[in-house]
């Protein structure tokens, strides 16, 4: 039973990766990603915006990875990162614009990926802490494109409800990968790494 669980959230992670890799070149690039005008656009967007679906799984996955035992320490990374994603995207609301979001968002899934393959545990905070400065340029990037629009805040919400869904597949399959193999979860985590990589290549 467990050889048949690995297989198949193995399977759907390096699925994920695969999708992240092969798509890197239209992340944050293509006019329908900055369509925003409904609680479901909002929704879809960090969805088929690969850059921010694979930082946010990643973080779930480093969590229930790193994680000594079920509950709080399963939640630090995800609830700061979607807090400080919010304290970005009100930023960018306020026509906040910010040096280097794109290299920062690239970044972060470069160190996230890391983290995957590390299962680096550190102190709850310092996790928080961590991702959510990666999450302010995330929330940015989300903010500044929703500025003047009617709807901001309903898809705003949309936004943060795909957020959490997505650390929640992150968090439920790293969990269900603890005790497998090794080899899973890192090459899920080396994958980010790289999709990170390439995006700052691109850029350089």
């Amino acid at each position: 039973m467990r050889i048949a669980l690995s297989h198949r959230h193995t399977a759907a992670l390096l699925f994920i990766a695969a999708s992240a890799i092969g798509n890197s070149a239209n992340a944050h690039t293509s006019a329908e990603s900055h369509i925003h005008n409904s609680f479901l656009s909002g929704l879809a967007h960090p969805l088929f915006g690969l850059d921010h679906l694979a930082a946010m799984v990643a973080v779930g996955l480093w969590s229930a990875l790193a994680a000594r035992s079920a509950g709080r320490d399963l939640l630090w990374g995800p609830v700061g990162f979607a807090a400080m994603l919010l304290v970005g995207a009100v930023l960018g609301l306020q026509g906040v614009a910010l040096p280097a979001v794109e290299p920062m968002i690239a970044a972060s899934l470069l160190v996230t990926g890391l983290l995957v393959v590390s299962r680096l545990r550190v102190p709850g905070l310092v996790a928080a802490l961590g991702v959510g400065v990666f999450a302010v340029f995330h929330g940015v990037a989300h903010g500044y494109e929703l500025a003047g629009s009617d709807s901001a805040w309903l898809t705003l919400a949309g936004m943060l409800t795909a957020t959490v869904l997505l650390h929640s597949a992150g968090l439920a399959a790293g969990w269900a990968l603890r005790h497998c193999h090794v080899w899973p979860a890192r090459a899920a985590g080396a994958s980010v790494a790289m999709l990170g990589g390439a995006l700052l290549a691109q850029m350089a």
